[in-house]
């Protein structure tokens, strides 16, 4: 079954050098977003200084991403496109300690790659990247250097865990 992945209900765009993603608790119907006002909403920050034409398009909450078995896949929240790059996101509020929120924000983007990588689409884009973006756990750590490697092995994707995300 094919995906669209560009489907344009769920885009929205910016050509600004600073902005965020969103992705409201309530209600959670919504999905994730481009904000240019509110820095205080921001869970990912996302640093545009050449002012590329960024696209995002919300994936989890607006395109459906089914199974075989009929099933929805877990979706990571959604994908930033420019030129001939892309980069996927995870959106993420948990304060606790630990690592759980990284591995299932890493489930929901390898399952998300994977059937974005059975599209047309996929072969357009030469840059290939996933962040896992928490505002209560901003910064990256050095501990998720592992997982970052194998993530990159086997996905062809760099993964970065932080909120900033540089294009």
């Amino acid at each position: 079954m094919s995906v669209d992945f560009t489907d344009k209900e769920c885009q929205y765009n910016s050509r600004k050098k600073l902005f965020g993603l969103c992705d409201d608790q309530y209600p959670l119907s919504i999905p994730a977003y481009i904000d240019e006002n509110n820095g205080s909403k921001w869970i990912a920050v996302v640093v545009n200084e050449n002012r590329f034409h960024v696209i995002f398009t919300a994936i989890d909450k607006c395109i459906e991403i089914k199974k075989e078995n009929g099933k929805m896949a877990k979706r990571c929240d959604g994908v930033l496109s420019y030129d001939d790059t892309i980069v996927f996101v995870e959106l993420k509020e948990r304060g606790a300690s630990g690592n759980q929120w990284v591995i299932d924000a890493e489930k929901q983007l390898r399952e998300t790659l994977a059937f974005f990588e059975k599209e047309d689409i996929a072969k357009t884009f030469h840059h290939k990247k996933a962040y896992i973006s928490n505002r209560m756990h901003p910064k990256f750590k050095v501990s998720q250097t592992r997982r970052m490697n194998h993530f990159f092995e086997t996905t062809g994707y760099i993964l970065r865990i932080e909120n900033r995300i540089y294009l």
